[in-house]
Order: C-alpha cells, then structure tokens, then sequence
C-alpha cells in the first residue's frame, strides 16, 4: 500500500448527497478476480453515456461532458469533495479500489457510511469528515478557482486551504500508522514473517505428516 504523510492535489467536487457503492463501482464490474483495472469505471454510469461492461474498451466509450471527472478543469483531481454519507450501500470493497486506481489520494465530506469508511482505509485511501459548513464552504472555493488545491498533512491531521486556514480532522492511531507507514493488512500480517515460520516449523516437527500434501 502506498504511504500517506502530506499530500497536494487538485480538488473535485461531486455535488451529491447519498452516493451509494453500486455508484461508485456498478454491480457488473464485481465479477473480476482480479484487485486491479476499475479505474476506468470508477462512477461509470454517470462518467459514460453508454452501459459500461466488463471487458469493453473504455477509451473508445462516449464520455457525458457534464460529468465532473470528465470537465477538462479536474483532469488529474486526486482530492474528491463529496456530501454527507458517501460510500453507502453495499459493503464492497471495489468501490476504493476504483477510487484508488482512478488516482484519489483522499475524499472530504461531512459523513461516511461506516463500511465505506474503514474499506478505503485499508485500501490506503485517507476519507476526511469535516464540518457541514466548512465543506460548504469548499464547494465555494472550488467552483471559484480553476485549479483549486488543498494540502493534506496526515502528520498532524489538518486539510491546509491555499490561504493557509487550516481544519483538523479525526483519524484513530493505529490506522493513523497503517497509512504513514503504507501498510495495509496483508503488511500488518507481514511484520511477524519470522514468528509465523517458526511456528510452521515447530508444528510440522510435531506434527511431520501434515507436510505431505493431500
């Protein structure tokens, strides 16, 4: 997983409330195997004018130019500000994976559906609750200023406007640490290798026929 410290970068704003998981990944595209590739279908239904599946060929698909992804100001946005309750629905786990690879570092919004929520920081994206109000307050300044950029410093948990006003915002330790430290829970898993084979290696001298493979 990618580490998170302070990140600069261009903002989107998606002007909706509610945005459910089938949204942000549409339900076709659960059938791969694979963790990788749903960049390009990242909120497919609303980014492309036709219906989007699994093997097409996204690039010769027609774009809906009143889409904010596709207006050529937010080429290269990875900040995405959003309303209340972003990521509800479904608990799937694709629907970060398609933020991810899309390229958005952090999403900024009022409030998150709880799965949502932990599902992108174990995927190393940072979601970011702020006040109502202060949220509003961006979609201003987002509107008002072509290239508009934040600064995200995890460090010391504060989203820095072009200004310099700053607005703290909440993270518990241990996933605090997961993201600086870009570990998610395969690597969490991987700091105890050495205790892990030992233990293998004790139980298969205790019990060798369990090395014979069935």
């Amino acid at each position: 997983m990618e580490r998170f410290t302070v990140h600069q970068g261009l903002v989107a704003p998606l002007d909706r409330a509610n945005v459910d998981t089938d949204a942000i990944i549409p339900k076709q595209f659960l059938k791969s195997i694979h963790r990788s590739g749903f960049g390009p279908n990242l909120f497919d239904e609303w980014r492309y004018l036709d219906r989007g599946e699994p093997g097409m060929e996204n690039a010769k698909r027609p774009l809906n130019p009143d889409f904010v992804l596709n207006q050529p100001r937010y080429q290269g946005a990875s900040i995405l500000l959003a309303r209340k309750n972003f990521g509800c629905g479904s608990s799937r786990e694709h629907a970060p994976w398609a933020l991810a690879q899309y390229g958005l570092r952090a999403l900024i919004a009022p409030s998150f559906a709880d799965i949502f929520y932990n599902n992108c920081l174990k995927n190393g994206v940072l979601p970011i609750v702020l006040p109502e109000l202060v949220v509003d307050r961006l979609f201003h300044e987002v509107a008002g200023f072509v290239g508009y950029k934040l600064t995200i410093d995890l460090p010391r948990q504060v989203v820095v406007e072009p200004g310099g006003s700053e607005h703290s915002f909440d993270l518990s330790p241990f996933r605090k640490h997961c993201l600086i430290n870009g570990l998610d829970d395969i690597g969490l898993t991987l700091r105890h290798k050495d205790k892990i084979a030992a233990f293998e290696k004790q139980r298969l001298a205790q019990f060798p026929w369990l090395q014979k493979a069935p």
